[in-house]
């Protein structure tokens, strides 16, 4: 192979010498020398990514068991319940029309749609989505197995303090649940590019030795190209007691994202929700929950 390198090497060097270009031959040598090893991790040829693979032997497998199948055509209490007082939700044979209220930075204009099941052990969770806003600014949000942190009055079953979330303030989740938060169709609460999306996960609750800024679980993914308007994307998200998978398959794509759960221990059975910020609107359909 190193001689090979040599000979490719000497030709080039023939080639450009007979065209008299200099900066070529400069920019040549001063490049950092090959190295067949390094190259190789980025063959073309290379194996199934590992994650890939890895996601793609958790969805397939035999193991789940269904336990909620909401085409999101019927009623909507059947399954769900709502926070927030100016928040929206319509069936149609669409799909579950869910919209946060109108006016933006006005916390009471949140709104958070909860499953009436909770969910126990580790889930595949599939639905299609389709952003009905054109929005540049604020946050869609999955919460994942959420349970109250059990200091009074935030019992465990989040539904016997659903009161005190008749105005869905952002803190009263991340401070008093235990819950993994899945941030997608995401942007700053100040933007203007309608390509600066983000992804991000972070674990609840935070505290005073963890302040929301610290609840992050990395890596954060930005500027994807999904999650466009008026596109329907299939989202599946799979949570074992190791990891966490969201794959959004839509729009002529298809992305896998993951990341670790070092310490998600306490996250072990809820219910599921989901989260839309003042302003942000989007439907749901052929929405699955699987256990195993």
């Amino acid at each position: 192979m190193k001689k090979l390198a040599l000979v490719c090497s000497l030709f080039f060097l023939s080639q450009i010498s007979k065209s008299g270009d200099c900066d070529q031959i400069i920019n040549f040598f001063s490049k950092k020398p090959l190295d067949l090893k390094e190259d190789a991790k980025f063959s073309p040829y290379q194996q199934p990514d590992i994650q890939t693979t890895r996601f793609h032997s958790l969805t397939t497998s035999s193991d789940w068991n269904l336990q909620l199948e909401d085409p999101c055509t019927d009623d909507w209490g059947r399954n769900w319940f709502l926070d927030g007082q100016y928040g929206s939700v319509e069936n149609s044979e669409s799909g579950m029309n869910f919209s946060a209220g109108p006016v933006n930075r006005d916390d009471a204009h949140h709104a958070v749609l909860w499953t009436n099941d909770t969910f126990a052990g580790e889930l595949k969770i599939e639905y299609n989505y389709t952003r009905t806003d054109n929005q540049v600014i604020n946050v869609n949000i999955l919460y994942i197995q959420a349970t109250g942190i059990e200091t009074p009055p935030y019992e465990r079953d989040i539904l016997k303090w659903a009161n005190l979330r008749a105005v869905p303030t952002m803190s009263k989740y991340y401070n008093n649940m235990n819950a993994l938060h899945i941030s997608y169709a995401a942007f700053a609460t100040v933007n203007d590019d309608p390509n600066a999306d983000y992804i991000r996960v972070r674990q609840y609750p935070a505290t005073e030795e963890i302040p929301f800024s610290k609840t992050e679980i990395p890596p954060a993914f930005e500027r994807t190209g999904l999650f466009l308007p008026w596109e329907t994307y299939r989202i599946t998200v799979i949570k074992t007691k190791s990891e966490l998978y969201f794959n959004v398959k839509g729009d002529k794509l298809e992305k896998l994202f993951s990341w670790p759960l070092d310490h998600a221990d306490l996250i072990t059975q809820g219910r599921i929700g989901l989260r839309h910020m003042y302003t942000r609107s989007a439907r749901y359909s052929d929405f699955k929950v699987s256990v195993r």
